[in-house]
């Protein structure tokens, strides 16, 4: 009778064990959740990882084209598969599940490979919302960026500009910012084009190159007239808004020949796009 009940019990105890093995494998991960956009999820799965950037970029797939590069509010949350292997949802399922969600929301999709992902955008309220939803090999991968300007906190200093101009000739300047693949400036960049003048404007014999510099994410010769468009651009909004001499500037560009950083990261890529002043 003692033997029964201990074989019972040893029963029992893996019973339990078995049940709260499969809820720690099905838990998330501590300190994740489903993203506001997508408050529900496709069944047995549970978060893996997740990461928030306040300020982040991705590059969304694109089936034809260039990829669509967004930059704001960068979510990244990675699902596992919990449930019986044989149950596990097709690529179809998935993109179908996600585009359905979207839509009923009133998204629009952009792109997808029917089978393997798809992504998005929705624009409500005033807020411009990607996404882009990855089926993998029992892996769910969700991309989600809320468009928002770089709220910029270094800016240029006319005071520095000019140190940097008389020790070696030129300087780079950080917190001009142009629309994605294009040279029109976008307004955040008025204080540090407002230094540039005031640096002009503290010494009357100065004349300058403005020199533009692009990352290597495109053709080396469509780099090369962007990066002269909006080095010219620039000179420009000198022009027309600050009063300045158009003889005491010219403008060039050097595309992705002069990088100061590793194109391989976002952030390199980011000390790579600027706009530089030359000495003449």
């Amino acid at each position: 009778m003692m033997m029964k009940k201990t074989v019972i019990g040893l029963v029992s105890f893996l019973v339990l064990c078995q049940v709260a093995g499969v809820g720690a494998q099905q838990s998330d991960k501590a300190g994740c959740k489903d993203h506001p956009l997508f408050p529900t999820r496709m069944p047995n799965y549970a978060i893996e990882s997740c990461k928030t950037e306040d300020f982040g970029a991705y590059e969304f797939q694109s089936t034809k084209g260039p990829k669509n590069r967004v930059e704001g509010k960068f979510t990244f949350i990675t699902y596992t598969f919990t449930g019986k292997r044989d149950t596990e949802p097709s690529g179809i399922a998935v993109v179908r599940n996600y585009e359905n969600a979207i839509q009923k929301v009133g998204g629009t999709i952009v792109q997808s490979n029917p089978e393997r992902w798809t992504n998005g955008t929705l624009v409500k309220d005033g807020q411009e919302t990607w996404f882009e939803a990855h089926k993998g090999n029992g892996k769910i991968w969700l991309r989600i960026v809320e468009k928002k300007a770089m709220a910029q906190t270094i800016v240029a200093d006319a005071t520095v500009l000019n140190n940097e101009i008389r020790a070696t000739g030129h300087t780079a300047v950080y917190g001009i910012h142009f629309d994605t693949a294009k040279s029109t400036i976008k307004p955040e960049s008025a204080q540090a084009i407002g230094e540039i003048a005031k640096l002009l404007k503290a010494d009357p014999g100065l004349k300058i190159f403005l020199v533009g510099h692009t990352d290597n994410q495109g053709g080396v010769e469509s780099n090369i007239k962007l990066s002269q468009d909006r080095g010219e651009a620039v000179l420009q909004a000198l022009v027309r808004d600050h009063g300045i001499a158009a003889v005491r500037l010219r403008s060039f560009g050097c595309g992705l020949f002069s990088p100061v950083a590793s194109n391989d990261s976002e952030e390199g890529r980011a000390k790579n796009r600027r706009v530089e002043l030359v000495k003449q």
